[in-house]
Parts: C-alpha cells; sequence; structure tokens
C-alpha cells in the first residue's frame, strides 16, 4: 500500500473503492399487495440468516427463516420461550383485572378519596374496606329500576325481599343472575367509604350477614358492567377451580354467552387485556388463532412442538428430532460462529429499539449474535409501523445504507481464507493416522489466505486499475463509492428509486458527479466534507446555533440523527449566525421550512459542503442544469495534462486543496532553507537545531518523465530555488497538472461566441493556429511496450540482434542485445526489441539431409517474433527496464553496465555519494556543537578551522547535555550510514539472485516511449460547463476574428450551445474572467456563494476597456480575412478549456486486409481487433439512394464477405485485368444453412437462358422443395 492511499499489485496501481450496501440491523418496509400494501421487517445480519416478518392479506403475521417457507411468526415465539398464548399476549399489552360482579364506586369522599369513580371492587377488596369502617351495614332490600323484558311479572319502583327475589327464580324463567345487581345507597353518616357500590350475590349475603341490614339499601337494577365487559379479550386461560376445566382459554373475546357461563360457574373476576393494546396486537391475535390450528403433537410441550415445526420447515429432508431441531435454531440464529450481526447491527438495533419496553436494556454493542427480545421487539415494533404509530424506514435513506471500506473487506477476504484453512486442517487431521508425527507445517496450509487475497486484488470488481489521467482523476476515483460488487446492486436490475438522489445525500454524497450510462446513481463519490465513521455511516459537520443564535463548534451528523432544523452553510454574517432577523429556508426531516433564526439547530459549514471535490471546482455552478454540471464535474477528471498548464482565472478556492490532497505536489515536512535543487530531487536543511530525528535535513526525490495509468505524463518540478526559506506543509515542488500548488487542467485562453463560416456547427470549435505554435495544448504521452521472452516446447525465445530476413538499415537503433536504445526516435513499424522464436522441427528432403552431412550442425530454424511500433504511434524512447530471471554481463542496459562490485557505476556513485553526504552532515552538527562550547568556555583558544578539522577527534566538552547530543548527533549518522549500507547489499543481493518473473519467463524487457501531441483537429475539448466539443478547423492567427486593439481570438465557439443546454455559468465566467485578464488578479467565486452579476460589472468596470464592453461584456469584433466588422457585438473574454483525453490520434485506424469472422467470414471490428468499418442498413439505403449499384455490390461481396472474390480481386489489379463477377457473400451460405437444419430444401441455381451478355450478372433462382427432398438430406437433420 502506498502513501496515497493505492496499492500495487503485480506492478500495476489499483485502488479498492469503496462499497455502500445496505447496513446490517433492522428495517421497515412496504410490500404489494393485490389487497394493497402491508409493511414488512427484516433483521439483516452481517454475516447469517435472515429472519423476515410480513403480514398477509388476512391479517396474519408470518415469519421467514433464511428464506424458506413461511410460518406465523407465534410459532417462533413460542421457540423462543413464550410457550403460552398467554405468555405472546402479555409481552404486546397490558392486562387489567376486569370483576364481572362486585362494587362500583360512583362517587368517593372522605376516607375513600384515594378511590376513583368507576372502579371496580371485588367482594374481598369490599370485606377489607368493610372491616376498617365497622358501622357499614347491609339492608335486604331490592328496587326494581329498569325492566327490559315484557314479560318480566315485575314494575319500575317495586320494592323485593331477599326471598320475593329467590321465589322469582323460581317461577320466571327468563330470569338471570348475572343482570341483577346491588347497587348500594348509603345513608349511614359512619359508612363514607363506599357510597354506590356494586355487589354481587354472594359478596352482598356475606356482607349482611356480617355488618348487619340497616347499613344501606340496595335496589336492583340491569347490570351495566356485563355489557362493559362483552368485546374485551382474556389475556389468560380461566379455569374452574373446583373442577379444573378450562372455561375460556387466552385470547378468547368475551361476549354475553361466555359472561354467562362464568357467572354460572362461579368466576367473579378475570384478567382481561388493555382495550387499547388489544385493537394494536389486532393482527398478532389472528396469528394466535391461526397457530391455535396447528397440530401439535400430543407428547411435546407447546415449546418443543414449535421447535420441531421449525426444524421442518428449515430442513425438510432430515429427521426431526427434538434435540436436533434445538440445536439447529440455536445454531442458525444465536451462535457466534455462524450468526453475526456485527457491531453496527447491534448498534442499529439499540437505536431503534430503545424505546420499546420488550426489548429491555440496550447491551452492549459487543454482543454480536441475536436475542430472543430482538425478534419480539421486531414484532412489537412492526404493529406500530402498521397501526401509524411508528414510522416505516426508507430503503434508500443512508441512515440505512452504510460504506464498507478496504480494510472491512479485506477483513472479509481474511476469514474466508482462514475458515478455508480452517476445514482443509481438520480434513488432514481427520484422515492422519500417526498425530504424534504431525508438525504445523506439514498441517497448515496457508496457499487458501494467499489465493483469497490474491483473488481479492486481482480479480475483485472493487478493486480496480487506478485511474490516472490527471491528480482530480485519481483523487475522485479513491473517493469513489460503489454500490456494485460482490453483494451489492446489479447495474441490470437496479431501479430508478435506488439511482435517485435522496434528501440525505445533502452534505455526504455528491448528488453531481456519477458516471453517464448503465451506471449512472450506482457509483458515486463522497461530498466535499463527508467522511465514514468507525460504524461505515457517512457523516456531514454542522455548527451547532447556540440558544443566542451564535455559530457554536463544529458537529458531525449521520443521516439518521435525529431530526433537527438544518440551513445550507451560506453565512451572512461573519462569525454570527444571527445577522439575518427574516425568516430562513430550514430543512427539518423531509420538510422544508421558513423559520427564524432563533430555532435552526445547526448551520452547514460551507455553501459547497453538498458538492464532491470535481463538480466544487465549477464557477458558477448554481447556475447550471443538473445534467451539464454532471458533465461538467466528469469532463474535469478526463483532462489530458499539459506541457505548460494555467491555473484559471476563475476559480472557486478548491483548486489549491484539490492539488494538495491529490499526492501530485510535495511539502516541505519542516521549515527550513533549501540548499540543493536539481530536476531529481530538492533538498533543505531544518531550522532547528534540536532536530536530529533525520539528521537535520529532508531530500525529496521526484518523478521525472513517468508514465502513468492512462499513458499520461507524470512530471514533478521544483518551485523553490537555492536560499529560499520554506515553512512547514508549504509546497515546494509542482506536480502533473499543477501550477504553484493550485490544480491547473487547461488554459486560459480569449473566446468568442459567434458562428464563423459554419465551422463551429453542432459544438464544433474553431481554434487558432497560435495555440499549436505555443503549445499551448500540447500534451506528452508515453507508451508501454512489453517484450517476453519465454520457454517454448521447441527450445527458448532469445530475445537477440539476428534477426533474419531484417536489414542492417533497420536494426542501427538497436544495441547488441537487440533492445533498442534510449533516446532513439522511432515511428510505425520501427523495431523495438528484437526476438527469435524456434520453429518446430520437420522432416528433410535428400538434399538437406546430404547438405547437413556435408557442414554438419545444423542450422536452428528461426521466426521474427520482434516488437514493432504499431501504427499511428511515434515518439522518442525515454526509457527501457530489463528483467532477468538470471543476470548477466548481458541482462543489463545502459546505466546499468556491470562494475567488479556487480553493481553498475550510477549506483556505486549514488551510495557513495549518499554515505558522504551524511557523514559531511555529522561533522557540521559536531563541530558546530564543539565549536559553541569552545567559544563559551575558553574564548576562541581553539580557531573554528582547527575546531571544523577534529570533528572526528574525541575532544572533551565539559557539558554534559552538550556530550549526549554529540552522542545522538553520532548514533544518528551511524545508523543512516549503516541503512545505505544494508540497502546497497540487498541490491547485490537482487542482483545475485535474479528478478522475480512469472513461470516460464526467461527475460523481459519494457520499452517507454513518449509522444508530443499538439492539438490537432478531431480532438475533443471542453468547458467546465458541459460545453464539450470537437476541433473542426484550426486558422492562422491573421483569419481569426481580432478585437479593436488587434488582439485575435484564439478560440470560437458556437451560441447556440448556450440556451439549449441551461448552462448560462459560462457566459458569466467569460464576462469574470476578461476582467480578470485586463486587472492581472485571479478570482475565487465558489460554489452556491459566487460572485454576483453586479459584481462582475463592478470588476470589468475598473478595466481600461472602451465604455460599452464595461456596460455590455461584449465587443466589437473585425473579421480577420477581410478587415470589416462584424455586423453585431460580440460576447468575448477569457475561458479556461481542457483538452480531454478523446485524442484523435488514438481513433485514427486505417484496414486494407486483416482478421474475419470465423462463422460469417466478414472483417472484424473495432481498431484493437485491427478491425474494418461497419456499413450497417442505413448506410446501404444510402447507397440505394444514389442509385450507386456497383459500389453497394463491392460493399457488400468483395469488401465484406466473399472469399473467393477477395482473393481474386488482387491477382486482377495486379494483373490489370478486369475483376471477376462478385461470388456468394459467406452470410447468404449461413442463412441457407440455417434453413437446412429447419429440415427446408434450399438450392442455389444459375439460370443460364438468363445470360444476356459474358459481363452482366447471372440471375439467382431459388428453389426451396418441401415434397421430396433428398434422403442424404433427411438423414443429415434427423427426419428419417
Amino acid at each position: 500500500m502506498t502513501e496515497n492511499g493505492s496499492f500495487i499489485v503485480n506492478g500495476s496501481e489499483r485502488v479498492i473503492v469503496s462499497q455502500l450496501h445496505r447496513s446490517p440491523g433492522v428495517i421497515f418496509l412496504e410490500k404489494s399487495l393485490p389487497t394493497g400494501r402491508t409493511p414488512t421487517a427484516q433483521i439483516i445480519p452481517y454475516r447469517g440468516a435472515w429472519v423476515e416478518f410480513e403480514i398477509d392479506t388476512k391479517d396474519q403475521i408470518y415469519v421467514r427463516i433464511d428464506k424458506r417457507k413461511k410460518l406465523p411468526a407465534t410459532v417462533l415465539l413460542r421457540a423462543l420461550g413464550w410457550e403460552s398464548d398467554a405468555d405472546i399476549l402479555k409481552l404486546y399489552a397490558k392486562t387489567e383485572r376486569l370483576v364481572l360482579a362486585g362494587w362500583q364506586v360512583t362517587h368517593a369522599e372522605g376516607p375513600a378519596k384515594q378511590l376513583k369513580s368507576g372502579d371496580l371492587l371485588d367482594a374481598a377488596d369490599f370485606r377489607q374496606a368493610s372491616t376498617d369502617y365497622p358501622d357499614l351495614e347491609v339492608e335486604r332490600c331490592y328496587r326494581v329500576t329498569e325492566v327490559t323484558d315484557k314479560n318480566c311479572p315485575l314494575e319500575i319502583g317495586q320494592e323485593l325481599t331477599y326471598k320475593d327475589r329467590t321465589n322469582l327464580r323460581r317461577k320466571w324463567k327468563g330470569f338471570e343472575t348475572e343482570l341483577f345487581r346491588r347497587v348500594v345507597d348509603t345513608h349511614n353518616s359512619g359508612c363514607e367509604l363506599i357510597p354506590g357500590q356494586v355487589l354481587t350475590n354472594s359478596e352482598y349475603e356475606g356482607a349482611r350477614a356480617r355488618y348487619g341490614s340497616k347499613a344501606f339499601t340496595a335496589e336492583q337494577i340491569l347490570s351495566q358492567d356485563s355489557q362493559e365487559s362483552v368485546g374485551r379479550v382474556c389475556a389468560e386461560d380461566i379455569i374452574n377451580p373446583e373442577t379444573g376445566e378450562v372455561l375460556l382459554t387466552a385470547n378468547t373475546l368475551l361476549t354475553e354467552t361466555e359472561l354467562e357461563r362464568l357467572g354460572e360457574a362461579g368466576v367473579e373476576a378475570l384478567t382481561v387485556l388493555d382495550a387499547e393494546d388489544c385493537q394494536h396486537i389486532r393482527f398478532l391475535r389472528n396469528t394466535l388463532e391461526r397457530d391455535r390450528q396447528a397440530d401439535y403433537e400430543e407428547p411435546y410441550t407447546l415449546k418443543d412442538a414449535a421447535l420441531l415445526t421449525i426444524f421442518r420447515t428449515l430442513r425438510p429432508g432430515d429427521p426431526a428430532g427434538l434435540e436436533n431441531a434445538r440445536k439447529h435454531l440455536s445454531w442458525l440464529l444465536f451462535d457466534a460462529h455462524r450468526y453475526d450481526l456485527g457491531v453496527v447491527g447491534r448498534y442499529k438495533l439499540n437505536r431503534k429499539f430503545q424505546n420499546i419496553p420488550v426489548y429491555g436494556e440496550p447491551p452492549e454493542e459487543t454482543l454480536r449474535t441475536l436475542r430472543p427480545e430482538d425478534i419480539a421487539a421486531t414484532v412489537d415494533y412492526l404493529l406500530k409501523v402498521h397501526n401509524g404509530i411508528a414510522p416505516k424506514d426508507d430503503l434508500d435513506h443512508l441512515g440505512n445504507r452504510r460504506v464498507r471500506v478496504i480494510g472491512e473487506l479485506l477483513e472479509n477476504q481474511f476469514r474466508m481464507g482462514l475458515f478455508q484453512i480452517r476445514r482443509t486442517t481438520r480434513e488432514r487431521l481427520s484422515t492422519d493416522n500417526d498425530i504424534a508425527k504431525v508438525v504445523p507445517s506439514s498441517l497448515v496450509n496457508p496457499k487458501p489466505l494467499m489465493m483469497a487475497l490474491r483473488e481479492f486484488f486481482g480479480s475483485n470488481q472493487l478493486s480496480q486499475f487506478m485511474q490516472q489521467i490527471n491528480p482530480l482523476d485519481e483523487l475522485t476515483h479513491k473517493r469513489r463509492i460503489s454500490a456494485i460488487g460482490p453483494g451489492g446492486l446489479h447495474r441490470d436490475r437496479a431501479t430508478a428509486a435506488v439511482r435517485d438522489v435522496h434528501r440525505t445525500h445533502y452534505g455526504r454524497v455528491c448528488p453531481l458527479e456519477t458516471p453517464e450510462g448503465p451506471s449512472i446513481g450506482l457509483i458515486v463519490s463522497l461530498a466535499c466534507y463527508g467522511r465514514i465513521n468507525p460504524y461505515g455511516f457517512i457523516e456531514t459537520p454542522y455548527h451547532r446555533v447556540d440558544e443566542d443564535a451564535k455559530l457554536g463548534p463544529v458537529e458531525y451528523l449521520t443521516a439518521d440523527t435525529a431530526r433537527a432544523t438544518q440551513r445550507n452553510g451560506k453565512q451572512t454574517g461573519d462569525g454570527d449566525a444571527a445577522a439575518s432577523e427574516h425568516l430562513l429556508p430550514v430543512r427539518s426531516g423531509e420538510d422544508v421550512l421558513s423559520l427564524p433564526m432563533e430555532k435552526v439547530d445547526y448551520i452547514g459549514v460551507s455553501p459547497q459542503q453538498i458538492v464532491g471535490i470535481s463538480a466544487a471546482l465549477v464557477p458558477f455552478l448554481e447556475h447550471e442544469d443538473a445534467n451539464r454540471a454532471l458533465m461538467g464535474a466528469n469532463h474535469q477528471r478526463q483532462a489530458v495534462p499539459l506541457v505548460r498548464p494555467e491555473a484559471p482565472l476563475v476559480g472557486t478556492g478548491m483548486e489549491a486543496p484539490a492539488a494538495l490532497y491529490s499526492g501530485a505536489l510535495i511539502t516541505a515536512k519542516r521549515a527550513g532553507t533549501v540548499t540543493s535543487v536539481s530536476a531529481g530531487e530538492t533538498l533543505h536543511h531544518d531550522q532547528g537545531e534540536n532536530t536530529f530525528s533525520e539528521m537535520g535535513y529532508d531530500v525529496y526525490k521526484l518523478q521525472t518523465f513517468k508514465r502513468s495509468n492512462s499513458g499520461t505524463c507524470i512530471h514533478q518540478h521544483p518551485i523553490v530555488a537555492v536560499g529560499d526559506i520554506v515553512e512547514a506543509e508549504q509546497v515546494i515542488v509542482d506536480g502533473t497538472s499543477t501550477e504553484n500548488g493550485e490544480l491547473a487542467l487547461g488554459r486560459n485562453v480569449l473566446c468568442a461566441y459567434m458562428p464563423w463560416g459554419g465551422h463551429n456547427y453542432e459544438d464544433s470549435i474553431l481554434i487558432s493556429e497560435t495555440l499549436i505554435k505555443e503549445d499551448t495544448f500540447t500534451s506528452i504521452h508515453i507508451e508501454e511496450f512489453e517484450v517476453e521472452a519465454r520457454e517454448t516446447k521447441v527450445g527458448p525465445e532469445e530475445i537477440t540482434r539476428d534477426i533474419p530476413n531484417v536489414s542492417e538499415q533497420r536494426l542501427t537503433q538497436l544495441d547488441e542485445e537487440g533492445i533498442i536504445r534510449v533516446g532513439s526516435v522511432v515511428g510505425a513499424g520501427s523495431i523495438l526489441v528484437g526476438k527469435i522464436t524456434p520453429k518446430g522441427e520437420s522432416e528433410y528432403g535428400p538434399e538437406e539431409k546430404l547438405l547437413r552431412a556435408i557442414f554438419g550442425e545444423k542450422v536452428k530454424e528461426v521466426r521474427d517474433a520482434s516488437t514493432y511500433v504499431r501504427p499511428g504511434v511515434e515518439g522518442v524512447v525515454i526509457d527501457v527496464k530489463v528483467f532477468s530471471r538470471k543476470p548477466d554481463g548481458a541482462s543489463r542496459r545502459g546505466s546499468w553496465t556491470p562494475s567488479d562490485s556487480g553493481l553498475s557505476t550510477a549506483d556505486n556513485l549514488r551510495y557513495e555519494s549518499k554515505r558522504k553526504e551524511i557523514e559531511e552532515t555529522w561533522r557540521e552538527q559536531i563541530a558546530s556543537i564543539r565549536r559553541r562550547k569552545i567559544e563559551e568556555t575558553r574564548n576562541t583558544l581553539i580557531g573554528c578551522e582547527l575546531a571544523d578539522s577534529l570533528y572526528m577527534v574525541n575532544i572533551h566538552v565539559p557539558n554534559a547535555n552538550a556530550r549526549e547530543h554529540i552522542q545522538r548527533v553520532e548514533e544518528m549518522a551511524q545508523g543512516r550510514i549503516t541503512t545505505y549500507t544494508e540497502e546497497k547489499e540487498r541490491a547485490l543481493q537482487q542482483l545475485e539472485m535474479g528478478d522475480e518473473l512469472k513461470p516460464g519467463v526467461i527475460k523481459r524487457v519494457k520499452v517507454y516511449v513518449a509522444s508530443k501531441r499538439p492539438i490537432s483537429v478531431g480532438d475533443k475539448m471542453a468547458g467546465r460547463y458541459g460545453n464539450k466539443g470537437v476541433i473542426a478547423k484550426i486558422l492562422p492567427a491573421e483569419d481569426m476574428p481580432y478585437l479593436p486593439d488587434g488582439t485575435p481570438v484564439e478560440l470560437v465557439l458556437n451560441p447556440l450551445g448556450v440556451p439549449s443546454r441551461m448552462n448560462v455559468g459560462q457566459i458569466l465566467e467569460i464576462h469574470l474572467g476578461w476582467a480578470c485578464h485586463e486587472l492581472g488578479i485571479r478570482v475565487a467565486t465558489p460554489v452556491f456563494d459566487g460572485a454576483t452579476e453586479g459584481e462582475i460589472f463592478e470588476m470589468l468596470g475598473k478595466t481600461d476597456l472602451p465604455k460599452r464592453s464595461k456596460q455590455s461584456g461584449k465587443s466589437i469584433l473585425f473579421d480577420g480575412r477581410t478587415g470589416d466588422p462584424f455586423a453585431q457585438e460580440v460576447t468575448v473574454g477569457y475561458v479556461y478549456f481542457l483538452k480531454l483525453n478523446h485524442l484523435v490520434a488514438d481513433k485514427m485506424h486505417a484496414r486494407s486486409t486483416g482478421p474475419y469472422s470465423l462463422v460469417t467470414q466478414q472483417p472484424l471490428g473495432g481498431k484493437a481487433q485491427h478491425g474494418g468499418q461497419r456499413l450497417g442498413e442505413m448506410e446501404v439505403w444510402a447507397l440505394e439512394a444514389y442509385g450507386a449499384a456497383h459500389t453497394l455490390q463491392e460493399m457488400l461481396t468483395l469488401k465484406s464477405d466473399d472469399v473467393l472474390g477477395r482473393r481474386e480481386i488482387y491477382e486482377s489489379v495486379v494483373k490489370g485485368l478486369n475483376p471477376e463477377p462478385p461470388g456468394t457473400p459467406e452470410s447468404f451460405k449461413v442463412l441457407v444453412r440455417e434453413l437446412q437444419t429447419l429440415g427446408l430444401y434450399v438450392s442455389l441455381d444459375k439460370d443460364e437462358d438468363c445470360l444476356l451478355q459474358p459481363s452482366s450478372h447471372s440471375v439467382i433462382i431459388f428453389e426451396v422443395c418441401f415434397s421430396n427432398p433428398p434422403a442424404p438430406l433427411l438423414q443429415a437433420t434427423g427426419f428419417v
């Protein structure tokens, strides 16, 4: 891994892209059903089986474990310990005690104030209250207050004694005990406890016998309590205490019939579910009804039967045993080796269920397996979601999606490799008979781990070849986040909702920077200030707004942070968020509100935090259409590094940070003075005399003319001079596409928006020849050519200068080894590396045998396998690298000439200079210390020159600190010398061992050819606003339109490309750029906080331009060809333009002959296959419309798939004969064979009678026979 965050894999630099995937935890979504939408719940582990809950059309809750057949959710709850219906009901609903017949408080006064009106007391409670008040008496009297049956022999107001009531019950069949209650009407002053209570019959009789009959009267009424009890749900089984019979089971709905049964059985009170909670869990009650119908085995308890049911569903073919069932469920959901929620999953569960009583106390995040409470809480929350109490989740919310970075991805690969090692180790232990003789080296094989890592870095979808066109391209590639990859989405199945911009992307994911095409929205980039927290969630910074509306400290918030009002980062005051007293647009969750500053919780740190790095480099982004802004951000990554880059006149302020963090620059590690500057390295000394960690100086190695992964040139050059004083973190070396520490992807050019002779039609671009003469858009590209000499079956290949059938003139640039010399100018067809390959042995004729017998040793037959420069490439050889398995004197090139020590002269000089440099620094520092101490103590008794010459002599220094100081310097110097000595020894050892090559490779040679490419017709250029185009014409400077002062413009764009694209930012840029150029300044206009139109015209007003130009930003232009002014003023100014990596030199391709498709015999397509140009059906229509019959026939036969005709046409041209008529195209023969496979006999006959003249073409008649085809054809097709 490099210090810039990339990885070197098999010699190439790669980037591991972070993956955005669904977060572990629990998520509640909606599922579409034929009857509507219903909520679902998913417990998603980091590794293990998914547990999914859903509510079906019958309002029942089902669960799926590990994507298997669904089960009633209550089966899983029973298996987890909530065995009975009562246990499950009490888990989710509160219960209350329902007194079917008792004392009901109508009003409470005096000592009875602790009771509430409507409270219902059973007999025991009433007896306890009567004990506290001994004056309580009971009078046996009933008064009829209401008659509900017309057959009732009673009248309202009629009074009955207890005996009368008993006789009435015997005589009248309509009498129901449950419908009558004794309502107490107290009239004794001592009886303040329970005025207006309701007693049951047995309670009344007991109270009357105990307390007397004069304390209260009772009147007979229709019981309202019985009516209120109807519709309640039993929370537990009701058992007859005398017989043990189960009268009602839990989850039973109370009806009048059921209440009558309970009354007859003497049940006076029971436990029921809370009415509100009962409505909340109605789906769970339905599931219990469904679960009650399950066929549980008699010998087993409900829990055991549930375990068996789950096991049979998950493992239908395995024998179901109770112990197996129990172990399987535990292994599936509660075993840490099999199931892993991860720290993130437990964190999400704790946040989601923190207010769910069933969940209990949130466990530690180190608990990474499920608990029964987790599943119970999931069911509870699912019911809340369905009832509208809790909100459902959004799958695309960034609170439910997290980023897996390289460390986590590598951890998974290590786990897979270690699991494989564990499996193989166990197999070896089980098969090895003699365990005592087993050694760890033979038992543990580390290859699976190495293979897993090698496969991950080499072929994983997230391990990508680093894009390195320019520093911005490299930076954005490292900040890229992909939803594609192992365990992620597939671009063919991803919906628009996943690809779309989400509100939680604000400040976390750039809404603009994404590829165009199938991956749009699936590959995104981090926003400017976004960061990934330890849980993998993306955070963005905000200022907290204090109570007095002042900006507080910066806090990083995730997407699932509690709802808070937030506004963007465009501040109205310097550090004072309350500078504006007006209502401000703020965001609160999904809503956009207008609130005063006092109600704002957070404010963004910057206006540009919403976008990514590339989009933040586009000035006036707020004036852009989103589609064009996306193109502008992507175009900057495609800009080719120029020979003379220039920072933009109109920037955004992000150019310096982007260049710094891209790794293209080199900054000073500490303050100091520059002492040496060269093209290869820069050296500066430290200013602090007490810093000895690196001997007081730093050396910075520069990269010069290095090939990037994309074929562009990486070149660094110092921007400091000897004697300059630099500060820590100051930029001292510029890199590719940078200028003075700022990103410089293009050039500022004088541009005019006007039509010019139709040459800028349809986004074409007209440029001046000056741009070529001054190398304004010239770039350097480096091609790499690699040659390998291998061992073959007939002998080894050889890299040599002795190439058969090649003239000496073509070998002049090769050295004695057959490798091109550095500095050679090469072009298409030049030999870079000479290589010969032995031919296979063949039988010799008599003459050859005679010659070999006469001359003895036979001549080895070889063929030319040299590497030639491919067409379209020309340049200078800048470097050659040779890798050999067995080094010898002939295996090193140029500067690698072997010396007596085995190293090259250059390497020996380098190591020797390093040693001398360390000794020199060592001498200077020790001499400085001793000289200073000698001068302090002896007053120049020893001169400075003598002290300098005695730096290695052990002179006694009386100061103890100085002695320690000198000792530290000496130890550091000796350590550095030892380090370089060991490095030299390793280099010698490497020479002796040779290079590590792939099996079968003897030698490998790499040749680097640099080509200088000026701008040319056909190259693609673009601005920063998605205004792309292709160069159509390069005009001489004298023909270009020019300003009134004679300055010719350098670029002419079509004005029609602006209005329809709605990217008017380029118009603001051209005005502001003109003002900046005239004033000689550079400006920064941050995105969403850029310069206004008034500020731009204010800057134009400060220039020396004509008055009309200051007011309009336009100028009169003159035609360079005629000198006449154009009819109207033209928008003119300076724009920042880029040269994109779509160069015409890479796309130029021509073919005379080449490879053909095996089936159709038509030429292949594409430059890489040396293919031809496709002539499609629309092109055929065009030729038909022109009546070009002969051209069309040539295109479809001789130039396509007429195999015989294309061979004969060459002979005809060489011999000067008339070409023969075209034959039958191969594609037609393929069609005929296709028909024959269908059993159709198709014959091709030429009618000789229709030949009018020898040069005329034959008339072809097709005969399709269905009735009597030849027997061989039927046999061949299988019809016989």
